[in-house]
C-alpha cells in the first residue's frame, strides 16, 4: 500500500476504504496487509471456492493478481477438505465432555486448595525448626546432648 501511495499519490486511508468496500462486495482482498499465508481463514476459503473449477492455466492467472502461488491454493484446499475429516460430536457427547470438564475444574480447584494448605503447613514446620535451632543456639545446647 505504501508503494501505491507513493506511485499514485492515493492516501492510505482511501486505499483501506476501497479494500473494505471490495471485501463487502465479495472480492478476495485480504483483511490485512500480511502475506497470503497470514490471511484469515475466510479469505483463504474464498480463494478455494473461487478456484475450485479452474484448470492449471486459469489458476495461474488467478493467482498472479493477488500474489499467490498455486501450491498455496492447493494447501488451502486440502486444509478445507481435511477440516471435515473428524466426525462432529453429538449433543450427548458435548454434554458429557462439558460435564467432565466441570469435574476436572472442581478437582483442580480442590488440589490447589490442598497444595496451599500443605505449603502453609510446610512453612509453619520450617519456622518451628528455625526457631528450635535458634533457641538451642541461644542456650548453648548441642544437638548431640
Amino acid at each position: 500500500m505504501a508503494e501505491i501511495f507513493q506511485e499514485l499519490g492515493i492516501h492510505v486511508i482511501t486505499i483501506n476504504k476501497w479494500r473494505k468496500a471490495w471485501r463487502l462486495q465479495g472480492e478476495v482482498v485480504p483483511a490485512t496487509q500480511k502475506d497470503p499465508e497470514g490471511w484469515g481463514p475466510a479469505d483463504k476459503f474464498t480463494v478455494v471456492l473461487e478456484t475450485a473449477g479452474l484448470h492449471a492455466t486459469e489458476l495461474g492467472g488467478y493467482c498472479r493478481e493477488p500474489g499467490l502461488f498455486p501450491e498455496q491454493v492447493e494447501r488451502w484446499r486440502q486444509a478445507a477438505q481435511d477440516a471435515n475429516a473428524q466426525p462432529l460430536l453429538t449433543m450427548a457427547d458435548q454434554k458429557d465432555l462439558q460435564k467432565r470438564h466441570q469435574e476436572d475444574q472442581r478437582e483442580i480447584k480442590r488440589l490447589q486448595q490442598e497444595l496451599r494448605r500443605k505449603d502453609k503447613a510446610l512453612a509453619a514446620a520450617a519456622a518451628l525448626l528455625m526457631a528450635s535451632k535458634k533457641i538451642q543456639a541461644y542456650w548453648g545446647e548441642d544437638e548431640g546432648d
